[in-house]
């Protein structure tokens, strides 16, 4: 690998670096007040659509694609640095490159798996950030860490899907742009290969029969990062059977497909975090003074900050080793890499921020700083896209199977 950054990831990182200085930063505290005065919590505020006309005018756009036909074309080692930066303010600044979760995994499907008309109806006005999406898998009532366990129906009927079933922590329903859901479930149940059980189909928000619950909080926080989590009810929904994403049966490999690229950019993302933390300790320790002597002067403290150093080096360099496999032989070939950037980075970057929660006392757990919500939001990634314990088994069988 060339550690050097190629001329266009150097250029783009100058424009994001600048956009998050001059726009990012100055909007964190504004969209808080704009968010508190909406009617709904779940509104956007006019500063996030203020952030996206100036990351669209400044060509930081739907970076994420690696299709040059609808994003920017880049490749996962061009992407990972910049990912890395906007990790810095998870609530603002994916939203504002168009480059947020669950949105980024549905566009990927789309681009992938869906029909000209599909691509047409949603995919496009995704790209444009006039609508957002959701992607309805998990469900309360099964082992959601085993796909296969998935117990909503999606059955036949002439020339439409009829479905039925609930789900819950369902990103980007709550927000009122969400137009469209990707709905994963069985349309064969009793198939003999549990994999082709499931497909994919797209449900329109306004469908018959579709009920946003009620919103779920993530430590007590609501999520506007990804227009908040939601059970949701699909009670006879009915759609045309040209609703239906690829093949039936597919609707596991679909999810496999989605989750690869998503996990190394929430793993790229919280890299971002990480640092921003570290900037937050240091810059505490040495404006705080405790028991005669600058915090900074403080054995503890130095330690937590050198500890935090070195393991973010270490994690930004196996995430970059991450995205050059999946680059040059493909998901699969980076397999082993993925898993485990999936179990090491949030546990490690949710250990630093811990620390910076700790140096700041009572400050780190409130609203005044950004530690409380960072440590939510990687917390809760050691669950999505797979728990840590589901790729720990996973990745010991394949290092145990060489020995067999």
């Amino acid at each position: 690998m060339d550690f050097a950054f190629d001329a266009r990831t150097q250029e783009l990182r100058e424009k994001l670096l600048a956009f998050m200085d001059e726009h990012v930063y100055p909007a964190e505290p504004v969209a808080r007040e704009q968010r508190a005065a909406l009617a709904s919590p779940w509104d956007t505020p006019a500063i996030v659509e203020e952030l996206k006309a100036e990351a669209r005018k400044r060509g930081l756009w739907n970076l994420f694609l690696p299709d040059a036909e609808h994003g920017a074309g880049l490749t996962n080692l061009q992407y990972a640095p910049l990912a890395e930066i906007t990790g810095r303010s998870p609530q603002l600044a994916s939203t504002a490159l168009n480059c947020a979760a669950p949105d980024t995994g549905n566009m990927e499907v789309l681009a992938q798996f869906g029909n000209e008309q599909q691509q047409k109806q949603w995919l496009q006005p995704l790209l444009a950030g006039e609508i957002r999406s959701a992607f309805a898998m998990t469900e309360p009532e099964v082992a959601s860490s085993d796909a296969t366990n998935i117990e909503t129906r999606i059955e036949r009927d002439g020339d439409d899907y009829v479905i039925n079933g609930r789900k819950w922590y369902i990103s980007g329903a709550m927000n009122p742009l969400c137009q469209i859901f990707i709905v994963m479930g069985k349309t064969d149940p009793d198939g003999e290969d549990i994999r082709r059980q499931q497909s994919m189909v797209l449900v329109p928000r306004d469908t018959p029969g579709l009920t946003v619950k009620r919103a779920m909080q993530v430590y007590g926080y609501e999520d506007h990062s990804h227009g908040g989590h939601a059970e949701v009810l699909f009670e006879n929904v009915r759609v045309p059977v040209s609703n239906l994403i690829g093949e039936e049966g597919g609707g596991f490999g679909i999810a496999q497909a989605r989750l690869g690229p998503g996990r190394i950019h929430h793993c790229m993302r919280l890299i971002g975090m990480a640092e921003r933390a570290i900037e937050l300790m240091c810059k505490r320790a040495v404006a705080r003074t405790a028991f005669g002597k600058p915090l900074a002067q403080q054995g503890v403290v130095q330690e937590w900050i050198a500890d935090a150093r070195v393991a973010v080096e270490q994690l930004r360099l196996l995430v970059l080793k991450t995205a050059w496999l999946m680059d040059t032989v493909g998901n699969k070939g980076a397999h082993t890499e993925i898993q485990s950037i999936k179990i090491a980075t949030p546990r490690t970057v949710v250990d630093i921020i811990d620390q910076a929660v700790q140096l700041h006392g009572a400050g780190g757990v409130s609203q005044d700083f950004p530690l409380a919500e960072l440590w939510a939001g990687a917390r809760t990634l050691r669950l999505a896209d797979g728990p840590d314990e589901v790729h720990q088994r996973s990745l010991a069988r394949r290092e145990i199977k060489k020995y067999l």
